[in-house]
């Protein structure tokens, strides 16, 4: 099993940006999937990037341009990060990260039913 815990939430007016990071630990030595969702309140979890453990990305339509999503595999780190430029009022949400165990390939997919492990969200709040 991996444990995830996100952080580098925060409040930011319209036009700003933020980097979100999620820490990951226990079976780190296993190939993973990563992502990053997000969940507006009264709005449904919905998938915003994915990362292979060879680096390759997945975005969903929607947060293409905007949203980068990387990760360091290095030792003892295994961090997943998830920059946002030019935030707008409608990205506010709990911004949720994400693993699989699927030998380390996302197939192009940003589903949230593909991931099993999950961590406790951090808050990102847009104001106009």
């Amino acid at each position: 099993q991996v444990q995830l815990v996100e952080s580098g939430g925060g409040s930011v007016q319209a036009g700003g940006s933020l980097r979100l990071s999620c820490a990951a630990s226990g079976d780190t030595d296993s190939n993973y999937c990563m992502g990053w969702f997000r969940q507006a309140p009264g709005k449904e979890r919905e998938g915003v990037a994915a990362i292979d453990s060879d680096g390759s990305t997945s975005y969903a339509d929607s947060m293409k341009g905007r949203f980068t999503i990387s990760r360091d595999n290095a030792k003892n780190k295994n961090t997943l990060y998830l920059r946002m430029n030019s935030l707008k009022p409608e990205d506010t949400a709990m911004y949720y990260c994400a693993a699989r165990f699927s030998g380390g390939v996302c197939y192009g997919r940003v589903l949230r039913s593909d991931f099993a492990y999950w961590g406790q969200g951090t808050q990102v709040t847009v104001s106009s």
